[in-house]
């Protein structure tokens, strides 16, 4: 009876410390952050003067693949007037899309 069977702990090295335990932890990771989608704005260019553009027509075209919120970033340049519908706005994109005779409306 005493040989017919032998169970080991899950993760067990044979007495020394486990790999889970000798790798450096880093970070923190808050739990309850809202985690954001982000489209630079230079990626708006895509689109004629005038258009509204908001998250459905983002995953339309490509530039959106999950169903998180939407924060627009002001990376790069903008250079036609556009209705830009989203969840949040970085000060630059505002300003940007601002100075570009455009519309910002955070849904």
């Amino acid at each position: 009876m005493s040989r017919s069977g032998y169970k080991r702990k899950h993760g067990f090295e044979g007495g020394q410390t486990p790999l889970v335990r000798r790798v450096p932890k880093r970070g923190f990771q808050n739990p309850r952050a809202t985690k954001y989608e982000i489209v630079n704005v230079d990626k708006l260019n895509r689109f004629k003067s005038g258009a509204t553009v908001d998250p459905e027509v983002l995953k339309k075209v490509g530039l959106r693949k999950t169903n998180l919120p939407l924060k627009i970033l002001g990376d790069g340049e903008l250079t036609k007037p556009l209705i830009v519908h989203a969840h949040k706005f970085s000060k630059t994109a505002k300003e940007k899309i601002e100075s570009s005779k455009g519309e910002v409306k955070e849904l």
